[in-house]
């Protein structure tokens, strides 16, 4: 009878952390060990691993084809991102190696594609997975296998042009129901930029204009779509992951958000660059409408990996592509005040003809007008002190004497 006298295989990856998993990108080297331990020398034909990643989708449909009868078809894909072998051992005769008990270790280390991977992905009809397969082979024992992941997440930074450009829109439809019209409802919504990361709060600014005979309620919440393709067809399972809800707006009123916020809460990134699976993000701007579908407003998403960058620290060449639109801030801006009471509505007509007289000419303000208000602040604040001297700049006239104490 042969005992088998494996006790372990195992593979550890190198990780700077011991308690966290290692996480990897495009063109990074995946390095770690393969541990074998033996209760007693064995012999071993050749100890191989295999690095492999795949974006897999696979659902089945069932189509009726007549009042009885029905049929399953399946839907499935599949693109490759890796594909690595390595022999970590192997007889040079090509028989058998004998191992000693105890344990071993064989390190493997190899670089990911340089080209643009994807990120790890689970979802309901599909995912994108990366592994790192063993293979032990023994004479008399069947082979032995060992399969164990790793995650890749490819890497977006929101601090690039295309996603720090601020998103608008505006919407509106006639609230009917059978065929009578209730009034029309608008939406009109802006953020301050495309990108953001999980954890961050988009502060939303929005107008709903209910010029309705019913009252509406305004919501907004962050929605997740992913998408499945296979064979020209396409699947989709769509989820909200963050929502708020405004105050009701009576009939014939208006609702001004200022910066309403709405959390972003722990989700993965977008996936854009994969041919079979997409995950994108969505923050949807609505109202509903009693009796009547509802009005809603989508303004596009991209979760990145690298959050927002503080000003003085971004790249000359994203700060001088991005520039303010002042209208975008007009929402947040309140209504102007009312201006202030004309002079001489305050003061009675003698009082203002005195002043009238006494004042001095008018002066000719149209060149200083003219010049940037930051041109002056920077000139008074660069102006140079005044120089020290002892002698004092303003001296008392020599008619003046000081007054004698003793007379």
């Amino acid at each position: 009878m042969i005992f088998d006298r494996l006790r372990k295989l195992d593979v550890v990856f190198d990780s700077p952390e011991l308690d966290s998993p290692p996480v990897f990108s495009s063109g990074d080297v995946v390095s770690g060990k393969v541990v074998v331990e033996l209760a007693g020398a064995a012999r071993v034909e050749s100890l191989k691993l295999h690095a492999e990643g795949f974006a897999k989708v696979h659902w089945t449909e069932s189509r009726s084809a007549g009042s009885s009868t029905a049929y399953t078809q399946n839907f499935s894909d599949e693109v490759e991102y890796l594909n690595r072998r390595e022999v970590l051992l192997q007889a040079d005769n090509g028989e058998h190696t004998t191992l000693s008990a105890g344990r071993h270790e064989f390190p493997f280390s190899f670089q990911l594609p340089e080209e643009t991977l994807v990120t790890s992905f689970e979802g309901k009809h599909g995912s994108i997975r990366y592994w790192v397969k063993v293979k032990l082979h023994r004479p008399w024992f069947t082979v032995k296998k060992l399969k164990k992941e790793f995650t890749v997440i490819e890497p977006i930074d929101i601090n690039t042009p295309s996603l720090l450009a601020p998103q608008a829109g505006t919407k509106e439809k006639m609230a009917r129901i059978w065929y009578r019209n209730f009034g029309q409802v608008s939406i009109t919504a802006k953020i301050d930029r495309k990108g953001y990361t999980p954890g961050e709060v988009i502060p939303v600014f929005a107008e709903f204009d209910n010029s309705t005979s019913r009252s509406v309620v305004p919501k907004a919440y962050i929605t997740q779509t992913q998408t499945f393709i296979a064979r020209g067809t396409m699947k989709q399972k769509k989820s909200v992951v963050a929502t708020i809800c405004g105050d009701v707006v009576g009939a014939r009123r208006r609702e001004t958000w200022h910066g309403r916020a709405i959390k972003i809460p722990p989700v993965g990134p977008s996936i854009l660059q994969c041919r079979i699976i997409k995950v994108e993000y969505v923050l949807r701007v609505c109202v509903d409408v009693p009796g009547t579908s509802k009005l809603s407003l989508e303004l596009p998403l991209v979760m990145g990996t690298i959050p927002l960058h503080p000003f003085g620290s971004r790249t000359s060449s994203v700060s001088s592509q991005y520039s303010l639109n002042l209208d975008w801030l007009r929402m947040a801006i309140p209504e102007q005040p009312e201006p202030p009471p004309d002079y001489s509505s305050v003061v009675s007509a003698e009082e203002a003809a005195q002043n009238a007289s006494t004042s001095s000419p008018e002066e000719d303000l149209s060149g200083i007008l003219g010049r940037p208000l930051m041109a002056y602040v920077q000139e008074f604040r660069l102006r140079p002190p005044p120089v020290y001297s002892e002698v004092d700049p303003n001296p008392q006239p020599c008619s003046i004497r000081p007054r004698c104490m003793t007379c």
